[in-house]
């Protein structure tokens, strides 16, 4: 009776840790769109020609929780006698950490299209992940007398990768009159990276997804002030190998800057994200999950030159709060851009 007692602590002991471990929105609670990765002089499109760019981005969070689960067995042959309960919880605490570099290659147009310039550009993000989930739990069983059996124990694992994420195609159209800028900008997610169900981390993301981004800038040359944002919706197919669907999510991101030259400029940035309908499939085991997140930093650019080829940087650092179904942590961003073929700055 004692083998079976702990058999069955056991059992609900690892649904409760599966319960909590996975209970995050969007599968591997990650996005094909970067958050924060558009945020000082998002409307603005640059001169036509070509442009190589390397994008740094550092995360690093982490996350508790709690998964109770409370349970009357009922006697049906594979269970015990309805008279006892069992009542188990599981503490959770995820760390993750992700370091990757987005290569890009841009090409804008000199020829106009509908009054505004066309720019076509390629992605693709090599870096590193890991993950590191503690899970203890303890199960207890309760009988009528006042008698309680408890049994804990501890699950601890870990896993990482370095290599090649999904490639990502894009293209946008932009604007300008006066002080303002805008721009409207498609990304396409080809899933193609490295990817493996049984990971507990992957840089790819085994299905197709889109996300259509409109972004907007006010900058006045005179008094140096910018302000920018940059709403937009990214859309998931299912992933094939584990039947899980991401809801829809909304992301909008905001700066302002201070230039005090054209080459020097200061402010804060951040972003807002949720989804707007949960996630879906066989695979979503604990239902519609929905995510939401937060976040501010400081925001600085600077512009150089080596020799006569200018370079165009940006770096900027953002703190994430008021998450829910998600990880809450640090994100640090180190954008190198390169005009091709000795294009100025404007």
């Amino acid at each position: 009776m004692i083998k079976l007692l702990q058999m069955v602590c056991f059992a609900y002991i690892a649904l409760s840790a599966l319960s909590s471990a996975t209970s995050f929105a969007a599968e591997d609670a990650k996005s094909i769109y970067l958050l924060g990765v558009t945020t000082s002089m998002a409307g603005i499109t640059p001169p036509p020609g070509f442009y190589a760019s390397s994008f740094t981005y550092l995360y690093g969070a982490t996350a508790t929780g709690n998964a109770a689960l409370s349970r009357t067995l009922g006697a049906d042959g594979q269970s015990l006698p309805s008279f006892i309960s069992l009542e188990t919880n599981a503490a959770v605490k995820a760390k993750a950490q992700v370091a990757l570099d987005v290569l890009s290659a841009l090409y804008v147009a000199p020829e106009k299209f509908l009054g505004g310039h066309v720019g076509f550009g390629l992605l693709l993000p090599i870096g590193y992940q890991s993950l590191d989930l503690n899970i203890n739990a303890l199960a207890a069983l309760n009988f009528p007398n006042g008698t309680t059996l408890q049994r804990g124990n501890r699950f601890a694992t870990s896993q990482n990768t370095f290599s090649i994420g999904d490639p990502l195609a894009t293209a946008f159209i932009g604007w300008n009159a006066g002080h303002f800028h805008w721009k409207l900008t498609g990304l396409l997610n080809v899933p193609i990276g490295s990817y493996n169900k049984t990971n507990l981390v992957n840089m790819g993301f085994n299905h197709w997804a889109g996300d259509v981004t409109g972004s907007f800038t006010w900058l006045d040359p005179a008094i140096g002030l910018e302000l920018s944002l940059a709403p937009g919706i990214t859309f998931n197919a299912e992933n094939p190998a584990t039947n899980y669907r991401t809801g829809t999510e909304f992301h909008i991101e905001a700066a302002v800057m201070q230039h005090f030259s054209k080459d020097f400029a200061i402010g804060i940035a951040g972003y807002y994200y949720r989804q707007i309908s949960g996630d879906s499939g066989a695979g979503a085991l604990l239902g519609a999950f929905k995510g939401e997140v937060s976040a501010l930093g400081p925001n600085i650019a600077y512009n150089f030159k080596i020799g006569s080829v200018p370079i165009i940087t940006s770096a900027r650092w953002l703190k994430e709060f008021n998450a829910k179904n998600r990880m809450a942590g640090d994100a640090g961003f180190i954008t190198i851009t390169v005009p091709l073929g000795g294009h100025q700055i404007h």
